[in-house]
């Protein structure tokens, strides 16, 4: 398998790899020209230059997807990644203890989110911020969690929606037993689609090689269950490569456990949207579970407390740059007419009031009282926790007036 560095450099003896920020000339044509990168088995509607590519397999679920329809797809990423950027920078003035970037993969998390039905289950792991946002989550809810005043402030139930789960592959095990309950309830392959549900699962992949994801695996695939398993490889594991976490692309796993698996374009938001409106569908049907691996990039660190310089070139990130999931989108717009300035122009002043008001309510967020960490964990609170709250109350209130 190619590593990394390969991918990011132009056929051999077509010149030097770029080693520096800016990338050298044929490194700038091999990357407009690499819309097959992912392999001959990526599917992609919409290439890096903006150019729809028909495909008779995924089209019909885009058969909504009218150029209104694009230009909100557009305005979801946009929003989405002025509040990724709006957080980033408000941790590294002190204001959350730390943000998990999804930078680049945008399209991935919006496609696929809009993909969804209200009844339908989403399992995320910590990056997810943009299929939240998809799912109706305020996305000061989120705030809380890096802020670290809150676990999650939504109901999982009304929104579809799961709370982060900060343990690698976790999810997968929950998502997976989510979905067998589903079938259980008779919500799959019934003759009326409206009464069928499925449920879809988040993960990276360095998750990937976590036992967790494995058995989740096993039971989906045991029991028929309608969950898609939605990794996002964007080529990093923190420091480690993709090539460091298997030995074949990684959609091919599916086959060792006997249900389907896909590589999709991850930085084309119409691919990620049919081709996981395909997946839902199937497991609704009972044709379930389904990997897809969404082929992207992380364009930041990993987290704001990783360097992400001391691992992988500067020249690999410019590579991407080129296939950039919001600009595709624009360009398409523009070339299709669908697109004026004004349009680009709203929509970027939009972003710029939703940061507003997440920064505004940041820093503005009240510390919660001492008494918030022992309640909204049980339904009915144990004796022995209450005991506890007390203690803990009192113990603060030998301070009241005090200088401790």
């Amino acid at each position: 398998m190619p590593s990394p560095e390969q991918w990011t450099r132009p056929d051999p003896g077509a010149g030097p790899a770029a080693t520096a920020a800016q990338p050298s000339p044929e490194q700038v044509i091999a990357g407009l020209r690499a819309t097959t990168e992912g392999g001959a088995e990526l599917t992609q509607l919409l290439t890096p230059e903006g150019e729809r590519l028909e495909d008779s397999r995924f089209d019909p679920y885009l058969a909504d997807i009218d150029a209104e329809a694009l230009r909100g797809l557009y305005r979801d990423m946009v929003l989405v990644r002025r509040a990724d950027r709006e957080s980033n920078a408000m941790q590294r003035q002190g204001q959350l203890g730390i943000w998990v970037p999804l930078l680049g993969q945008e399209a991935a998390q919006v496609g696929s989110g809009r993909a969804l039905r209200p009844a339908d289950m989403a399992f995320p792991s910590y990056r997810e911020h943009g299929v939240a946002y998809t799912r109706g989550v305020d996305f000061r809810e989120l705030l809380g969690i890096f802020r670290c005043t809150d676990h999650s402030g939504w109901d999982p139930a009304e929104y579809g929606f799961h709370p982060y789960t900060i343990v690698i592959g976790n999810q997968v095990l929950n998502a997976a037993g989510y979905a067998m309950g589903q079938k259980f309830d008779g919500k799959v392959g019934n003759a009326d689609d409206a009464d069928n549900e499925a449920t879809i699962v988040y993960f990276g992949d360095g998750a990937t090689s976590q036992g967790d994801v494995h058995e989740g695996f096993v039971w989906g695939a045991v029991y028929d269950a309608p969950v898609v398993y939605f990794c996002q490889n964007n080529q990093w594991a923190i420091s480690e490569p993709t090539e460091r976490q298997s030995r074949l692309p990684l959609y091919q796993r599916a086959r060792g456990y006997g249900f389907p698996g896909i590589r999709v374009d991850g930085n084309d938001v119409l691919a990620c949207l049919a081709v996981t409106r395909w997946a839902l569908d199937e497991c609704r049907h009972g044709n379930g579970p389904v990997l897809i691996e969404a082929f992207t990039y992380r364009m930041d660190a990993h987290t704001t407390t990783d360097d992400p310089t001391r691992y992988r070139l500067s020249d690999e990130l410019e590579a991407w740059k080129l296939k950039d999931p919001i600009e595709r989108v624009r360009a398409h717009l523009a070339r299709a007419g669908s697109g004026e300035q004004d349009f680009f122009d709203s929509v970027d002043a939009e972003a710029d009031e939703f940061a507003a008001q997440l920064r505004d309510f940041c820093f503005n967020m009240p510390d919660p009282p001492p008494e918030r960490i022992f309640s909204e964990v049980y339904a009915d609170t144990p004796a022995a926790l209450d005991a506890q709250r007390e203690e803990y109350l009192s113990y603060l209130a030998g301070f009241a007036g005090g200088e401790h």
